[in-house]
């Protein structure tokens, strides 16, 4: 194929411009994606040395896939396309003298870098309960992505809170530097600061890339903008592509002027739109551009296609928030009953909270369902437990992975010992490890805590010697530490998950091993550091999606379900502060629209449960500013009522407050909590929790061999041992 075939004439237009800067707006399934390949394939074809091209977007996984796109269009290996956190992380490791530190510091992730604001916290003695740690984190990010460091943010500050901010943001600064360790922000904060002075580390990166192409460049941030302008400052061959529409992450940090004055910043720039889209139908279309003319923070285009045919947008209201999970629940089943794939339909919504009564009511009626943006694969316990021993292999500095494993699983050191060893590095001003191999030193610890500490530092010295590709350093890390058989011999219900997950580690090393010859620990922390929960979604398990809105940006359904169409839920109550909080979230409600390819339902409740109380509901203003031709109001939904009771109120009453009855199987056979049963695939088990009646009614189970398991008693075909 070659690089213009199926390109329509704008796509060709922004892929063969050369020199000089660029603006690509282009709209939701506009294919920009395959602009910016096409376009680094064009100049890799051009004559333009791979080495001197970087591509920058935003996640991990577009990452990948535009890279593999590159090399089998051109064969074009060495150019660079990366995350900005990734890129970030790889300029730094290559010149660490930079910023004084190793070639091996740390990334910490998000809940990392909160345990050490914590950890800080308690140090200066600020309550936490006066002082939210998150509130703190938010905080410091907004500050080093404003490339405020922590002298500027402690002179600047007005307020109690920001007072007692810039002693925690100080105190946290310190304990990254003596941990050798950079948090997300550090990666964009100590980059933006070296490019924006005259060093030769700008000066060194400037003369290497002279074609910077980046793409979502309306999700840009004041930080990521300063590098990516000091990056192309000298051929001035920057091309930025994004969408205006879509930006939906001014919460933390992104900044919409950057893509509305790239003109302005480049007068002599070409301005290509992509408006023609190839995802979904007219009525989607026609729905999601009237919606977003709202808006005045924005490029004035108008999506159009090609397609022919389609369904209108389909609004239900619902009674509640159940009776709305109920009406979902009932189109799915239809929909799956005409053929379609559980996987082809998602649910979208504004908060994670509102996930639960899907969740409820979907496994009363057996629809298979995941969920993306819950407890992330590299954020579950067993998993980071494991990396931490990894962690210190690669950098004997990072007190947190250390404090995370010393007792982990337990070799009898406890929190009195561990604040000795802490108190005693301090005073030394070496790191815990450190303090771990002088043990000795240490008056303070007693014979038995010492052989205690020194079986921790035995077993890190053991998994230093394990040499060979990173899966054989995971699995060590998993087995020989002794983490695998401690997990396989706990009481705990998830037992077997953990282990399930120690060992998908254990694959997905391989997997990184295969995919990266030559691959090393440090670039294999790097990455798992640095992947995000849209990273891990995979989309070939046939299970309905649930996820939030912002989860979903750049993904695509052919069936797409947006619910809780509310005022004071979407948009969101926080955001109706301001007209630009309500611009955005029109953005993000543009957003949901645009991810259906085929199908698409809009759902509100009438009233809904919100902290205890049932409160009466309004639709969504998004709703009244939908075009008529393209959306088709449906009926009330209802859910099947109970036939009326016609019984005298003293029996009424007298039934309300008697005892429920046992539940009962629906052939008749009784079932009751603590009897063994036995499923025809799960096996032998035993029942903990019996919920529900009739076709709803519910049973946990602990099963011998796979764990816990909530069953439909209706479709369980459980029998008793």
């Amino acid at each position: 194929m070659g690089i213009l075939d199926d390109c329509t004439a704008a796509q060709v237009e922004a892929i063969t411009h050369i020199d000089g800067p660029l603006l690509v707006v282009a709209g939701a399934g506009s294919g920009k994606t395959r602009v910016i390949t096409r376009r680094i394939a064009y100049l890799v074809e051009q004559g333009v040395q791979p080495r001197h091209i970087i591509g920058i977007t935003f996640t991990n996984k577009a990452a990948g896939e535009m890279r593999e796109r590159v090399e089998k269009l051109a064969g074009a290996r060495g150019v660079w396309v990366s995350t900005f956190h990734s890129m970030c992380a790889r300029m730094l490791r290559q010149m660490p003298d930079a910023i004084n530190y190793g070639r091996d510091f740390t990334i910490y992730d998000a809940g990392e870098s909160l345990r050490c604001i914590k950890e800080c916290m308690k140090s200066l003695e600020i309550s936490t309960e006066n002082w939210p740690p998150d509130s703190v984190q938010s905080a410091i990010s907004n500050a080093k992505n404003a490339l405020v460091d922590p002298d500027r943010y402690e002179e600047a500050a007005t307020s109690i809170f920001q007072g007692t901010v810039a002693r925690i943001y100080r105190r946290y600064h310190e304990m990254l530097e003596r941990n050798q360790a950079l948090d997300f922000d550090d990666l964009l904060f100590k980059v933006a600061k070296l490019m924006t002075a005259d060093t030769p580390f700008r000066e060194y990166w400037r003369n290497r890339f002279r074609y910077v192409l980046i793409d979502e460049y309306q999700d840009t941030n004041h930080a990521q903008y300063l590098i990516a302008r000091e990056l192309a400052a000298v051929t001035r061959s920057i091309c930025a592509t994004g969408d205006p529409d879509q930006s939906i992450y001014g919460w933390r940090g992104a900044d919409i002027s950057n893509i509305l004055e790239f003109v302005e910043e480049y007068p002599d720039a070409k301005v290509v739109k992509l408006e023609e889209n190839f995802r979904s139908t007219k009525f989607i279309l026609k729905a999601a551009s009237t919606l977003i003319q709202h808006n005045t923070e924005r490029i004035d285009r108008e999506l159009f296609t090609a397609k022919q045919g389609g369904s209108t947008v389909k609004l239900i209201a619902c009674p509640d928030e159940e009776a709305e999970a109920e009406a979902v629940a009932s189109r799915i089943r239809g929909l799956a009953a005409k053929g379609c794939r559980y996987g082809d339909i998602s649910i979208f919504y504004r908060t994670n909270f509102q996930s639960r009564v899907f969740e409820q009511v979907f496994r009363l009626v057996g629809i298979p369902y995941t969920i993306v943006g819950t407890v992330a694969f590299y954020n579950r316990k067993e998993i980071k437990d494991a990396l931490s021993y990894l962690r210190l292999l690669a950098n004997d500095r990072d007190d947190l992975a250390a404090l995370r494993v010393i007792n982990v699983p337990p070799r009898g050191i406890g929190s009195q010992t561990v604040a000795t060893l802490q108190r005693w590095a301090q005073e030394q001003q070496v790191s815990l490890m450190q303090a771990v191999r002088r043990c000795r030193e240490i008056a303070e610890l007693p014979e038995r805590a010492l052989k205690a500490v020194e079986s921790f530092q035995e077993v890190i010295d053991e998994l230093a010697t394990t040499s060979g590709p990173v899966a054989k350093l995971v699995k060590a890390a998993v087995e020989d530490t002794g983490y695998l058989l401690w997990t396989q011999q706990s009481k705990d219900e998830a037992r077997k998950d953990r282990e399930d997950n120690l060992g998908e580690l254990i694959s997905a090393a391989a997997k990184y091993d295969e995919r990266t010859p030559g691959g090393t620990l440090q670039s294999y922390l790097e990455e798992v550091a640095l992947v995000s929960t849209i990273d891990e979604f995979e989309d070939g398990d046939n299970r309905v999606v649930l996820m939030t809105v912002h989860a979903a940006k750049g993904l695509e359904f052919p069936v797409a379900f947006v619910t809780g169409m509310e005022e004071g839920l979407f948009p969101h109550e926080i955001s109706m502060e301001s007209a630009s909080g309500v611009e955005e979230e029109r953005r993000l409600c543009y957003v949901a629209i645009t991810r259906a390819q085929a199908e698409l339902y809009l759902t509100y409740a009438r009233a809904r449960m919100r902290f205890g109380l049932m409160l009466p509901a309004q639709p969504s203003r998004f709703i009244a500013e939908l075009p008529d031709e393209a959306v088709e109001t449906l009926p009330l939904f209802a859910p099947m009522e109970k036939a009326p009771d016609t019984r005298p109120a003293a029996a009424r009453k007298a039934a309300a407050i008697a005892p429920a009855p046992e539940p009962e199987h629906e052939h008749g056979e009784e079932f009751h909590v603590g009897e063994k049963v036995r499923h025809p695939t799960f096996g032998l088990g035993e029942i903990r929790e019996i919920t529900g009646s009739g076709s709803k009614q519910t049973v946990l189970v602990r099963f011998k061999n796979i764990g816990v398991k909530r069953l439909v008693m209706e479709y369980a075909k459980l029998e008793k041992v």
